[in-house]
């Protein structure tokens, strides 16, 4: 499905495999430590499609998330993006509405560190956290679908392209998309350096394309 003439489009590239996914740790504001040797090529390949397509040429603007692993995709697409925009500058904006939910006290632990000190956790529980500090799935939904909202509402009429995250990727869903009341989760497998790309024209959002590219990966248990 091809974008309307005048629509705003913005495309969520989730990050690149981090080495806090490697190594099992929560990866958080103090737990991320970037990308992989092998999540930089992932995101690499996602820039040499671009440049060969140009399929989102005319970018207008690149946010990234605040954790370290969604700047470094953006800096690894920010050539490709600025080529295919006549050579004009595209910095990364840092935005720290669309970090991946806050995992309180458990940021930086390894996963077994985690379930050892607070216990196992409730995944089917939307409204609460079993770790102190944590974000509930719902008020991160409600943070990040409001993010994503409000770079359309500054950037009418343009392309913008954000590195982010597989849960700010659900969170839009959960928000932008016509589902029945009473849907929290979607339980989505958002690949590594992979795009989503929504477009509003009119007031009316609309799901171009999600999964678009990228490597799959099997979860890292703890």
């Amino acid at each position: 499905m091809s974008a309307e003439p005048g629509a705003t489009r913005i495309v969520l590239v989730r990050h690149g495999e981090s080495r806090c996914n490697v190594d099992g740790i929560v990866g958080g504001r103090r737990g991320c430590t970037g990308l992989s040797e092998q999540g930089a090529e992932e995101v690499g390949a996602l820039a040499a499609r671009l440049v060969r397509s140009g399929e989102l040429a005319g970018t207008t603007a690149l946010y990234a998330s605040s954790l370290p692993r969604a700047i470094e995709t953006a800096e690894i697409l920010r050539p490709a993006l600025e080529s295919g925009s006549g050579g004009v500058a595209l910095p990364v904006q840092v935005e720290p509405e669309l970090c991946e939910i806050d995992p309180g006290q458990a940021d930086g632990l390894s996963w077994r560190e985690v379930f050892d000190r607070f216990g196992p956790f409730d995944f089917d529980d939307v409204s609460r956290s079993a770790v102190p500090g944590c974000e509930s799935w719902l008020d991160f939904v409600a943070r990040a679908a409001a993010a994503v909202v409000h770079l359309a509402d500054v950037h009418p009429g343009q392309l913008v392209v954000v590195a982010c995250h597989g849960g700010i990727v659900e969170a839009s869903m959960l928000r932008l998309l016509p589902l029945a009341d009473g849907v929290a989760r979607l339980n989505l497998k958002t690949k590594n350096a992979s795009m989503t790309e929504w477009e509003r024209a009119e007031g009316r959002w609309t799901l171009l394309r999600y999964n678009d590219g990228g490597v799959a990966h099997p979860p890292i248990m703890p």
